[in-house]
């Protein structure tokens, strides 16, 4: 059975051969020196479990030797003893030849596929182990090194250390060092525990544990996860010292309180699980008293897939705040203040090579208050959508299937909104359409003609005073849908050595819908999307079942690419279009335009990628009547290495808003490196959001810190929050969880493999 992803491991998390180690060197990061001198490892890879082997002969090399007539032996001067792939080294041996052991009381040093030591005084047998006094000790297999006044290798491969330092910095970098009274590693159970631990930080106690307990490999561990700390304006202080449960391989558990020096306790908690046929996550979070709320806050989240017998899949996605002020009080940016619904998804579906069933309940709860009910999205409970696509004829020439839906739309909503002029409606829709096409397909070219039914059935029900004479309850509608889709593809060799490919690909839609009036059918779920390229060639510019445009109309759209012609890869694209109106479309949504000119509105969107470190996405929607722009974007990105990335983008939609970006993440010297975000509307002249941040990295440790302001996007108002991480390279971090905020906000940084987090964000 697979493991869960990954937990960071405890902060009795690790010392000496710490599994939790990871390295965090990367190009730029000032090197770490070798630990110890002395001898390589012995050649071949480190066994999977570092128990000694016992068996083996022992051989001996030294300057001089001394052989009493009992078989012991006295060596002297470059003394070599090996036992398999054991090697010790000492000016001075005594061996006892009747329990095949050595010791000396000079200076001595062994090395195993395990560790390396250098010790003053020891002792060593197949039987009984190893002893050495005064002991500094290398771990093969991790970029960590310590001190041990006494030092044990039973050998079962238990490691027994008394009066340990334990560090991954080199020997002339003291910048932190964990110290214990003992410590024993178990290299078969691959488990490590001790007793009266202390880590210092440039000479500066962080934190003292009285017992710890670690994993040695990758494996997860039951225990406490390291402090997080941080402060906001809304919050105030936050502490949280979480406990994690590895439960079992495939199942585990997060509890995580925090302490908000304003607000109170939240007693946070994230259960995992894992089989071969499911997957799911409960999170939640509950403050008993938030002091400034003033009652209870609480927010809950299910994520669920078991995949059954005979391709079907089942699964939900639900979550569920206490109030509507939830995501403003706790989110992280103006991306959680922004946050309008929460969902309720549970899915029942069928998958195969020709059909897929989907049976579903979905809910939303508002978070947005500004929002009237009027305008809130419906449930729908149930929803029962079915589609099949089947091929039939040489190369499938002839494809046919159908397309349906039977919904339920249910919405409560105070009487006293509703009127004849402003009507409340739930009902159910039904809606089915079947479709065949004709599949013309060859190098260079596609004829697809295609045609379709579309029926739609309503049962509606009206509150009582939203009822108005003539007012349909069981309105229908039903219309042909025809349609020619073309296009060519043409290419040539590019570039000095013909090294890309040139594409010229043009494309043609013609639609033909008769006209239906719809207007006495309520609006449940459908809308206008934003017109991108993609959307000219669709068969109907609404989507949702309540409308279906009339067209008498052509879309032609050209694209060109230039590829690798080694393997494809696309550097650059280009794709523009617009559609041709025969007749002028006369169905539309209550607050849409009519249209009078005999043109859409003209698109276009070029993608620049994996050219010299260049990246570009630019999208224009330019409507020809009044030759103005009515939406654009434009991204630009330089990213010549993962955390080196610059952004700037801005964007513009008419009436709604007009904001520039910037954001990067860029070393500034070997040691430095910083990171920058802001947000900027144009429109309204203000600074949405600011946030600087900064990281030191030295060989065995790094900081972060940094500062990020923004504006609520419902409220306007303003929060400011402060963060700072200490990660300690080998063992953990200390602070908050700075990696995934920055992958979010810095489009395209990536976060350098560190040292171990566990920290979680503020």
């Amino acid at each position: 059975m697979p493991p869960l992803m990954p937990r960071s491991s405890p902060f009795w998390i690790a010392v000496l051969s710490l599994g939790s180690i990871m390295s965090a060197a990367r190009a730029a990061d000032p090197p770490c020196p070798s630990q110890l001198p002395g001898p390589a490892a012995p050649p071949g890879p480190a066994p999977a479990a570092a128990v000694p082997d016992k068996s083996g002969k022992i051989s001996v090399a030294s300057d001089k030797a001394s052989v009493g007539v009992d078989g012991n032996m006295s060596l002297q001067g470059n003394v070599d003893v090996r036992q398999g792939d054991r090697a010790i080294r000492a000016n001075a041996v005594e061996y006892d030849a009747q329990h095949r052991s050595i010791s000396t009381e000079g200076s001595i040093d062994y090395s195993d596929p395990v560790v390396h030591v250098a010790g003053q005084g020891g002792s060593y047998s197949a039987a009984q182990g190893a002893d050495f006094k005064s002991a500094q000790f290398e771990l093969r297999q991790r970029a960590a090194r310590g001190s041990a006044d006494v030092m044990r290798l039973t050998p079962d491969g238990v490691i027994s250390l008394q009066g340990v330092s334990f560090t991954t910095c080199p020997a002339s970098d003291q910048s932190w060092r964990l110290r214990a009274d003992r410590i024993t590693l178990d290299t078969r159970t691959k488990l490590g525990s001790g007793r009266a631990a202390r880590i210092d930080f440039k000479g500066v106690p962080l934190i003292y544990l009285p017992w710890v307990s670690f994993p040695l490999g990758i494996e997860r561990k039951s225990g406490f996860l390291f402090p997080s700390i941080g402060n906001t304006t809304r919050s105030g202080l936050q502490l949280s010292v979480p406990y994690y449960w590895n439960i079992a391989p495939n199942a585990d558990f997060t509890f995580q309180p925090v302490e908000y020096s304003r607000r109170g306790t939240d007693l946070g908690g994230d259960l995992r699980y894992l089989t071969a046929s499911q997957r799911g996550e409960l999170q939640w979070n509950y403050l008993p008293n938030d002091t400034v709320f003033g009652g209870s806050r609480s927010r809950v989240r299910l994520t669920n897939v078991a995949e059954l017998p005979g391709d079907f899949r089942f699964s939900v996605d639900a979550a569920n705040v206490s109030d509507s002020s939830y995501f403003e009080d706790f989110s992280q940016g103006p991306e959680g203040t922004s946050t309008a619904f929460v969902e309720r998804r549970a899915t029942l579906s069928l998958r195969n090579e020709h059909w897929r069933v989907d049976g579903e309940a979905q809910q939303y709860q508002t978070i947005d208050n500004t929002l009237q009910e009027t305008d809130r999205p419906y449930a729908r409970v149930p929803r029962l959508a079915a589609s099949a696509d089947y091929g039939w004829g040489p190369a499938e020439l002839v494809r046919y299937g159908f397309d349906s839906e039977i919904v339920n739309f249910d919405r409560a909503i105070s009487a006293s909104l509703c009127s004849a002029a402003n009507p409340c409606v739930t009902g159910w829709r039904i809606d089915l359409s079947p479709k065949a096409s004709l599949n013309f397909d060859g190098p260079g070219y596609f004829i697809h003609p295609s045609f379709a039914w579309r029926a739609t059935q309503y049962e509606l029900k009206y509150q009582p005073n939203s009822v108005t004479t003539g007012q349909e309850r069981s309105p229908q509608r039903t219309l042909p849908i025809a349609s020619f889709d073309t296009g060519l593809l043409f290419e040539r060799a590019a570039g000095a050595r013909g090294q890309r490919t040139l594409t010229l690909e043009p494309r043609l839609l013609y639609l033909d819908v008769p006209y239906r009036n719809q207007d006495n059918i309520p609006l449940f779920d459908t809308a206008l999307p934003d017109l991108y390229p993609v959307e000219l060639f669709r068969t109907n510019r609404y989507v949702g079942a309540d409308r279906v445009g009339d067209a008498d109309q052509v879309s032609v759209g050209l694209t060109s690419r230039l590829l690798d012609a080694r393997d494809g890869r696309q550097f650059l694209a280009v794709t523009f279009g617009q559609t041709y109106y025969f007749q002028n479309p006369r169905v539309r949504l209550p607050d849409e335009l009519a249209r009078t000119d005999k043109r859409s509105d003209f698109v276009a969107q070029v993608a620049l990628t994996a050219f010299r470190n260049w990246g570009a996405d630019l999208g224009l929607q330019w409507d020809p009547q009044t030759s103005s722009s009515e939406r654009a974007h434009v991204n630009l990105q330089y990213k010549p290495a993962g955390e080196q990335v610059v952004n700037i983008g801005y964007r513009f939609e008419r009436g709604s808003l007009e904001q520039a970006e910037v954001s990067g993440a860029w070393p500034v010297s070997r040691s430095w490196d910083a990171f920058v975000r802001g947000v900027y509307s144009l429109r309204d002249d203000k600074a949405l959001e600011r946030f600087v941040g900064f990281e030191y990295r030295a060989c065995c440790w790094r900081a972060r810190f940094g500062g990020r302001r923004f504006v609520s996007t419902h409220t306007g108002s303003q929060d400011t929050g402060v963060f700072l991480q200490l990660e300690l390279t080998g063992l953990a971090s200390v602070g908050s969880a700075s990696d995934a905020f920055l992958t979010e906000a810095i489009r395209g940084y990536a976060a350098p493999e560190t040292s171990l987090r566990t920290s979680t964000a503020n």
